[in-house]
């Protein structure tokens, strides 16, 4: 509409939000097990455990479904929960049919049409990117046997929740995802009666006031749908590892960071002089290793007229000389411009035999198994002196890349990924973010067979299944756990779900050390993990949580400026209106615990509420450095379930000048001896 159209409809009472519509990008087997659920789950539907999922229905907002993945097989599968209201929409020759598994399918372009007129849009959410299907079968995917990527990674694939349903709304096409669409799909999901949104996509960092929260269509669709008793999840972004570059920050959503796991696809570079580099790489094809073959640089292989040489380093599209580099391995540099993968297809057309692909300083030591078109492997920053000696001081330098290969336990994890998000988060950071951490690095899981791997239109390969890495692979993990509890315990709220997640998240990794940050190397932070990694099997069974309603999110907009009569919107009480007194944003009942600025000493209070057996709790409290933390009661006991308690945090600063200001990191814990209810405790501290 036009903008004075606007304007007037959002003078209606019954509007709202009116803002103008923009475009959101995509956050683009072994990880379940990882996070310890194979203790308890079995490999195949029947067993008398408890169900996986059964009669929860999950979503993704994503790219659509290919929907004849053996990952959406309807075998084993219960019937149709009698409240959902969806179905499948297609108007193409090539259907997307429905089943017992996949019990929905919509499409939703008008909105991105209004952006970008010439999009290629379909009358059909069949997947033809391969990012949705890889998100809905990760949270929700059924039990598929020798599932594997050209060798790599072989065995049965399957969601967190492979007994849930699922519906895919395809709000995502090629030019990347608009806000109206994806508030029309909101709309319809909700009306179709989902329980769990999986989001793996986001506006980008917010560094608008606490306003933007309800002009964005991600904010303002998830409130809704946890004022219905929907579970939203989103991924947390990709514009790592720099501070407030967090996505999906408002508080009733799951914002999920990405961490590594412990499954390694080794690639080891040979040089000529004995020396061995430990890379990554999933490649399709090897180099024989009977024989040694020489190294080229791309620098030293620019193309005829190639007027910027830094495009030959970096291996750009047809800046290489294809009679320099045949036959040899070519040494690319990574940057944030070029597909890794295109790097890879640029050497291939130019001849090359293989390609080491460098990190610079800016990308560290996280390397990443992509799944090129030749014989290639990825080394880290530091590694990359070693080679780089070796092509200078060596007269004819040359070398190798071993074969393929996967190894489960010997890589340290988990491990943040250097490109997920972080918080504080400038909107509020009252609030922690990210929430939690889950696996975002090298995830298997199902494709679509209508393009490659790698996405470049030269790549003839397809595949069932795909390695992905992303806080959009680390998203629909915890989408997946949230069907698990909503299946096991469907009278808890989407708050209540939230916190059993977070209060059992851990923060060491399987070395029993604490969990590294990839970008530094040193010691991760709550910034980067939120209040840890996700442990499923001990969600199930958290003993206590913060059951937050929805009228205390209401409450907290309030403080943020929003009047009483736009937010009964939200909830069923239309009488609803703000405290005469605001509410300190740091009071939200939240499971973590955020100060945005400490001068002197604050009280911070928060409510649990008893969802286990009748206990006795003690506080266990590791305060953040220069500042005194006093917790009162520091026994709360509990006689039944459903009963709340409410404490108090005492915080006083102790530094004593300027140079001992900025964020601090502590833990709060409950524990009644067998459940242990962890909170992260984040103060920016600041003299008086």
């Amino acid at each position: 509409m036009e903008e004075k159209e606007a304007e007037e409809l959002a003078k209606h009472p019954d509007v709202l939000s009116v803002f103008p519509n923009k475009i959101y990008k995509l956050h683009t087997t072994r990880s379940w097990s990882f996070m310890d659920m194979m203790n308890n789950m079995p490999t195949h539907r029947g067993s008398n455990k408890a169900d996986l999922g059964r009669n929860v229905i999950i979503a993704t907002l994503d790219t659509g479904v290919w929907p004849e993945s053996k990952s959406f097989s309807e075998e084993g599968m219960g019937p149709i929960p009698s409240k959902w209201r969806g179905s499948c929409e297609d108007k193409t020759k090539n259907k997307v049919h429905c089943n017992r598994k996949l019990i929905g399918a919509k499409y939703f372009y008008k909105g991105i049409l209004a952006i970008s007129p010439n999009e290629n849009v379909t009358d059909s959410a069949r997947d033809d990117l391969g990012h949705g299907t890889h998100t809905l079968s990760t949270a929700a995917g059924s039990f598929v046997p020798s599932a594997n990527f050209f060798g790599y990674a072989n065995g049965t694939a399957h969601g967190g929740a492979p007994d849930a349903h699922v519906a895919a709304y395809k709000v995502c096409w090629a030019a990347g995802c608009s806000n109206a669409d994806i508030l029309a799909a909101f709309d319809t999901a909700l009306h179709d009666n989902v329980d769990i949104l999986s989001l793996s996509l986001g506006s980008g960092p917010s560094f608008s006031g606490g306003t933007d929260f309800l002009n964005d269509a991600i904010a303002l669709g998830s409130l809704h749908a946890v004022s219905r008793g929907a579970t939203v999840v989103c991924s947390a972004g990709n514009q790592g590892p720099g501070d407030m570059s967090i996505n999906n920050a408002a508080p009733w959503i799951v914002t999920v960071a990405a961490s590594t796991i412990d499954r390694d696809y080794p690639s080891f570079l040979k040089l000529g002089d004995h020396h061995i580099i430990k890379g990554a790489s999933q490649e399709s094809e090897s180099l024989p290793q009977n024989k040694l073959y020489p190294f080229i640089s791309g620098s030293d292989a620019a193309a005829p007229g190639l007027v910027n040489v830094t495009q030959a380093k970096l291996c750009n599209t047809s800046s290489l000389d294809p009679e320099k580099v045949k036959g040899k391995i070519v040494v690319c540099t990574r940057d944030l411009e070029i597909a890794r993968v295109q790097k890879g297809m640029t050497v291939k057309d130019a001849g090359g035999a293989g390609m080491v692909l460098v990190n610079n300083e800016y990308w560290g030591d996280l390397i990443i198994a992509d799944p090129h078109v030749l014989p290639a492997t990825m080394i880290t920053y530091n590694d990359s002196f070693t080679l780089f000696s070796y092509l200078k001081d060596t007269k004819n330098p040359k070398g190798n890349i071993s074969p393929k290969d996967t190894r489960i336990g010997d890589q340290q994890a988990p491990a943040m990924a250097e490109f997920s998000s972080r918080g504080p988060s400038y909107v509020t950071p009252q609030v922690l973010k990210p929430d939690v951490t889950a696996p975002g690095v090298n995830i298997l899981a199902a494709f679509t067979e209508l393009v490659s791997p790698t996405g470049l239109d030269d790549d003839k390969r397809r595949t069932p299944y795909a390695f992905l890495s992303g806080t959009s692979m680390s998203c629909p993990h915890v989408s997946g756990v949230a069907g698990l509890l909503k299946a096991a315990h469907p009278d808890w709220s989407a708050a209540a779900i939230k916190s059993a997640i977070m209060t059992t998240a851990r923060t060491k990794d399987n070395k029993h050390m604490p969990m590294r940050d990839l970008a530094t190397g040193n010691e991760a932070t709550p910034f980067a993990y939120g209040n840890g990694h996700v442990r499923p099997n001990r969600a199930s069974d958290p003993g206590l949580v913060y059951d937050t309603k929805v009228e205390d999110y209401l409450k907290f907009l309030c403080t943020l400026g929003f009047n009483s009569t736009y937010l009964r919107g939200f909830t069923h009480d239309k009488h609803f209106d703000c405290p005469s007194k605001p509410m300190m944003l740091e009071n939200l009942n939240y499971p973590s615990i955020s100060v945005g600025t400490l001068n002197t000493t604050i009280v911070v209070t928060r409510t649990l509420k008893n969802v286990g057996p009748a206990g006795t709790y003690h506080v266990r409290v590791d305060a953040p450095p220069r500042v005194e933390v006093v917790v009162k009661p520091k026994v709360l006991v509990f006689s039944k379930v459903g009963e709340e308690k409410e404490y108090s945090i005492t915080m006083t600063s102790r530094i004593k000048d300027k140079s001992q200001e900025g964020y601090k990191f502590g833990r709060l814990m409950w524990t009644d001896g067998k459940h242990h209810v962890r909170s992260a405790i984040v103060v920016n501290v600041a003299s008086s």
